[in-house]
């Protein structure tokens, strides 16, 4: 039995996973980093501390509950597989997989935060397999709002940047207007829920340039409706399928530019259930399960045993 594990110590999560390359099955635990009441966000020295308390609770957990014992390790080292990419909280991450892959003599492998999103989003989706071909994926979160091409390449697959937002990220939009309306950070989940209440139809119209769009209109305008009087779960609304139109557009125009290729949506937003059903309808979009789709370390383990060439590919 080979079994690996994944460390992922973002910005806002603290995870690890076990992924059992004989059944195909992820054991994960992971938390929220704890933050202020009305605080949009933590300072990465926050992070790091939050991080450091909870990464050792979290592992006693997650091996005590399985029984199970890695033979190699993965873990995210910075955000994105690109030059200057780079946040301290990581660094929680990587300091714990060294340590125990030097006492246990284990393979180490290092991943991106963005390529662990992909992957875990075709292990949720059972699609392990397109890691093979090239497809499309979209990753929205507080930090991005990115469209890449993804190919074959190394270490597993190689990531393109295609398209994204030139100024306010997806996950920002929603968690700025969420404060705005008294919701707690992180505001993704009440802001969904406050949304489905609204009755009334919202006319939204993306800000595009070619396949990059603009989202800092949307704050200001959800700002403008709350001041009119609106409703908080019209101005919910708005947000969201704000963010719903941008990213049909930007889906459309790289259909163009690349051709008809599978379309992968991952990232904390895309757990968004108008969202998803928006994009599922009009091209049957892959998306991951919730836990897959928030930070999570699941797509690190996974991209360690396709390094170790020990993928299973199964179904889930």
């Amino acid at each position: 039995m080979s079994v690996f594990l994944g460390i992922d110590t973002s910005n806002y999560t603290t995870s690890l996973a076990l992924y059992d390359s004989d059944t195909g099955i992820v054991e994960m635990e992971k938390r929220l980093l704890p933050t202020a009441e009305g605080a949009l966000g933590l300072r990465q020295s926050d992070a790091v501390f939050a991080h450091v308390k909870q990464l050792g609770e979290l592992a006693a957990a997650l091996f005590d509950r399985t029984g199970l014992r890695p033979s190699a390790v993965g873990v995210s080292v910075f955000p994105r597989r690109a030059e200057g990419s780079y946040m301290p909280c990581f660094l929680v991450g990587e300091m714990a997989a060294q340590l125990l892959c030097s006492a246990e003599g284990l393979p180490l492998f290092r991943f991106s935060h963005q390529e662990g999103h992909v992957a875990a989003a075709l292990y949720s989706a059972g699609q392990l397999s397109l890691m093979r071909t090239p497809f499309l994926a979209f990753h929205l979160s507080g930090g991005t709002t990115d469209a890449l091409l993804v190919e074959p390449g190394e270490p597993v697959f190689r990531i393109t940047p295609a398209a994204s937002s030139l100024d306010l990220k997806a996950g920002q939009a929603v968690d700025r207007v969420g404060l705005m309306l008294g919701l707690k950070f992180p505001c993704g989940p009440a802001l969904t829920e406050l949304a489905l209440q609204c009755t009334e139809r919202v006319k939204v119209r993306p800000v595009m340039k070619g396949a990059d769009c603009c989202l800092s209109g949307v704050e200001n305008q959800c700002r403008r409706l709350l001041e009119q009087g609106r409703e908080p779960s019209y101005v919910a609304r708005y947000c969201i399928e704000s963010i719903g139109a941008a990213l049909e557009s930007m889906t459309r125009a790289l259909l163009e530019r690349y051709g008809t290729l599978p379309l992968v949506y991952a990232g904390g937003v895309m757990s968004c259930s108008i969202i998803r059903r928006q994009m599922e309808e009009r091209f049957g979009g892959i998306f991951a399960d919730p836990q897959y789709s928030s930070d999570n370390s699941a797509g690190i383990a996974i991209l360690a045993a396709a390094c170790a060439g020990a993928l299973r590919e199964a179904s889930i």
